[in-house]
């Protein structure tokens, strides 16, 4: 039998170099460069999370909630992601909305990214 077993978030950004250290910095997340590739990109490992920049050719990137009216850029789902959490608002990331249960059931929390970009990380309360 065949299965899906791993997803990933591609997002083209302005500055390979600043978006990287972003999530290295705030979010815990192992970079590994391929700067000198025909197709320059950055590979983001943290957990079982694998995020791939890619080096757009804009200077600004437009959001999903600008292009489309809303929806999020990213969304991971994890554990204790109250420690999480309170980790961000420690190193004063943009908190967009914080911790609380949505009208789906995910216990979640949004930011914002270096490039504008909401991100969301929550998990199901069942």
């Amino acid at each position: 039998m065949t299965s899906l077993l791993h997803s990933l978030l591609i997002l083209p950004v302005p500055d390979l170099i600043k978006t990287s250290e972003f999530y290295e910095n705030n979010l815990g997340f192992r970079p590994v460069r391929y700067l000198n590739s025909k197709q320059p990109h950055i590979c983001l490992y943290r957990d079982f999370v694998e995020i791939i920049l890619l080096q757009s050719k804009l200077k600004e990137i437009k959001p999903n909630r600008i292009l489309h009216g809303y929806g999020y850029d990213g969304y991971f789902t994890g554990r204790d992601i109250k420690t999480i959490y309170t980790k961000m608002v420690y190193k004063k990331i943009e908190i967009i909305k914080p911790l609380e249960v949505t009208d789906y059931g995910n216990l979640e929390f949004v930011f914002e990214d270096v490039d504008g970009r909401w991100i969301a990380i929550g998990c199901k309360q069942n």
